[in-house]
């Protein structure tokens, strides 16, 4: 059975660096057999999560559409800009309404049991791997396996191409080593 992935980036930047990065690790995890939707959380604008928004009004139609996509999925490749150290404000709200209950279905059904793999892209000196420290936490406390190896891009700012491949080719081949590498996990546990 062919592994489905979701592969996205925690900002609404049109130019952003981790669009950019994940690109790379989807077309890898594609290469290797997974079918691969990648997706813009630009896409599926949230109103911020609130609970008295939710009780009142229920859940937002883009918040549904994006937990179904979630659902459907078995794995995640997820580039998450570092903002003041943690993730994006975007990122953090899209798990927030992804992650209620619906009546009768069992508790956080758009996480649990899925694997995601992880990386990053900043200016930074560091790449965002602050960030990911938080965005491994969040995952893992809501029932998703996260995969050890991640990769943090520092300088994003000079280590793209205009195709969109990356400079270093050791950082090019770590971000197509994380799409494979979710790929074929995915294809043992499916099997």
């Amino acid at each position: 059975m062919t592994p489905r992935i979701l592969a996205f980036a925690g900002s609404l930047r049109r130019e952003s660096f981790n669009k950019k990065l994940v690109r790379i690790a989807a077309n890898a995890a594609r290469d290797a057999g997974a079918e691969v939707a990648l997706i813009d959380l630009e896409d599926y604008p949230l109103p911020l999560f609130d609970q008295d928004l939710e009780a009142e009004q229920g859940m937002p139609g883009n918040g549904a559409k994006l937990k179904q996509i979630f659902i459907d999925h078995d794995g995640l490749l997820v580039a998450s800009p570092e903002y003041n150290t943690s993730i994006t404000a975007d990122l953090k709200n899209a798990i927030d309404w992804v992650s209620r209950p619906a009546p009768c279905e069992p508790p956080l059904a758009a996480f649990r049991g899925k694997v995601a793999a992880l990386m990053s892209a900043s200016p930074g000196a560091l790449g965002g791997l602050r960030g990911l420290v938080h965005l491994r936490s969040i995952l893992g406390n809501i029932g998703v396996v996260v995969l050890p190896d991640q990769i943090a891009v520092a300088r994003a700012h000079e280590a793209f191409r205009a195709n969109g491949s990356l400079t270093d080719p050791k950082q090019q081949e770590g971000i197509d080593t994380l799409g494979r590498t979710l790929a074929s996990f995915l294809m043992k546990i499916k099997a």
